[in-house]
């Protein structure tokens, strides 16, 4: 009884439908001697019946405004980030250099391989019309034994990861080397440093609120070694940041000094003559942010960059993490090691640090701080740093290798966990990492399929024949 029911009203349906059909369809004038005026006038009755009524005018309306609204906003913040591509001659693919400079090539077919004993690396520009990524990959600076690693995500341009890759690295090779010559007897304390050292020598265990003041104090006692000071007095800068549109910072003030001072390298140097890594990595990504936003308000250049960084020595694994590059670890039962924490605007302590700063938090395609930048924390960006909205400093995680006895390591910027999530990336290489690159290519290339829509790049460092075994120092 139902399908008939259905049946008969499926066919009233189909009837009814036709009618208005051929009743449309008989209204049509197929005189062609009929002037154009009774054509116009029929179809002005037509819309009048299907289209030109209120609510598919206000309808329209409101889609047309929405479309039009999400428009402007997109070319806003693009043109607020200074996404303004550089014409670059091009240059033949050569293999990648040791710091992973790139060239800029074809989107898809762009990509920088680089392998160092148990350590790979594989990038690729993707569906980017620019390739703003940087890797740096030493498995052994100077022969000290430290193993340094490092990926920069740029975003605005490739100034700010180019600057970090060049300014940020080379620092911290210098230091390294420079403490491991102390450390070994090489080189001498200098005499004007060593009430720094013997301060360092006190036995203490400084709480969370005095690590992070760690690196005012180290400036601040040691003014006999400070060099280099600075001024920021660009007038064309002040005028120029004052006719931009865009309600994000103010001006930066005539009177604003950046004075950047020299931490002598005793300071890192612990009271068991170890290197304090988490001190010595947070105060170089700081100097380099202040030194970066120097360079980059003269150049009026907004672009800004990420930082991974992670140090390898003995059985010790540090991290360094600003923005939403991100290592993950695979111990030996195969569970997935967290070795950073992505900086969201939309996370609890980002969003209330950014309000007391008096910025927002807005929701464009993803959560952006100021409605334009999607990750919190950055080197770089001096539009969003003047007013703290944005900060570079890092968080650091330490590991013992002896206690996870890990796998392998990934460190990967967020084009790769676009599409991976830590579980998934940790399975993925665990399959494949017989093959000569550890799997480095092959997820890669995966997360591009995928759908990747950023520069993609990606570090193994394959731990399987690590020595366990060394001796812990405490």
């Amino acid at each position: 009884m139902e399908d008939e029911i259905d049946d008969k009203v499926l066919y009233q349906t189909y009837v009814s439908h036709m009618k208005l059909m051929s009743r449309f369809a008989w209204g049509v004038p197929l005189n062609l001697n009929i002037s154009p005026t009774a054509y116009l006038m029929y179809m002005w009755r037509i819309l009048k019946m299907y289209v030109f009524k209120p609510e598919i005018l206000i309808v329209s309306t409101i889609v047309v405004v929405l479309l039009m609204y999400l428009q402007a906003v997109d070319v806003w913040s693009h043109t607020l980030l200074g996404r303004i591509q550089h014409t670059l001659s091009r240059t033949s693919r050569t293999k990648v250099q040791r710091l992973g400079v790139f060239t800029t090539g074809d989107v898809e077919k762009s990509s920088w391989h680089s392998k160092e004993g148990p350590i790979a690396a594989y990038a690729v520009q993707g569906r980017r019309s620019k390739m703003e990524d940087r890797f740096v990959i030493n498995e052994n600076i100077n022969n000290t034994g430290v193993s340094l690693l490092a990926i920069f995500d740029g975003h605005g341009g490739d100034f700010a990861a180019n600057y970090a890759k060049d300014k940020l690295v080379e620092s911290l090779y210098k230091k390294i080397v420079s403490i491991k010559d102390i450390i070994s007897g090489k080189v001498p304390v200098p005499a004007e440093c060593k009430e720094v050292r013997e301060e360092n020598e006190k036995p203490k265990s400084p709480n969370l609120v005095e690590r992070k003041k760690s690196f005012k104090k180290s400036a601040s006692i040691t003014d006999e070694c400070m060099k280099n000071k600075k001024e920021i007095t660009d007038v064309e800068l002040l005028s120029k940041l004052d006719n931009l549109s865009r309600p994000i910072t103010r001006e930066v003030r005539s009177n604003q000094v950046a004075v950047i001072k020299d931490v002598p390298v005793v300071s890192y140097i612990d009271s068991i003559g170890k290197i304090d890594y988490g001190k010595l990595l947070t105060d170089e990504v700081l100097v380099a942010d202040k030194m970066l936003l120097e360079v980059a308000k003269k150049k009026l250049d907004v672009a800004g960059t990420t930082a991974l960084i992670a140090v390898i020595e003995d059985s010790k694994l540090y991290v360094a993490n600003v923005g939403d590059s991100r290592g993950v670890m695979c111990d030996n039962r195969g569970n997935a090691i967290p070795l950073s924490f992505d900086h969201k605007p939309q996370q609890m302590r980002e969003r209330k640090r950014i309000k007391e700063a008096g910025g927002f938090v807005t929701f464009n395609g993803v959560w952006r701080v100021a409605g334009i930048l999607a990750t919190s924390r950055a080197l770089g960006d001096y539009p969003l740093k003047d007013k703290k909205f944005v900060i570079a400093d890092p968080d650091i995680l330490t590991f013992d290798l002896v206690d996870h006895k890990p796998l392998f390591v990934i460190l990967a910027s967020d084009g790769l966990w676009d599409t991976f999530s830590n579980e998934e990336a940790i399975v993925f290489i665990k399959e494949r990492l017989h093959e000569p690159d550890f799997g480095v290519k092959s997820i890669t290339l995966q997360a591009y399929y995928r759908g990747s829509l950023d520069n993609i790049t990606v570090v193994v460092i394959n731990l399987q024949n690590f020595e366990f075994n060394v001796t812990k120092s405490y």
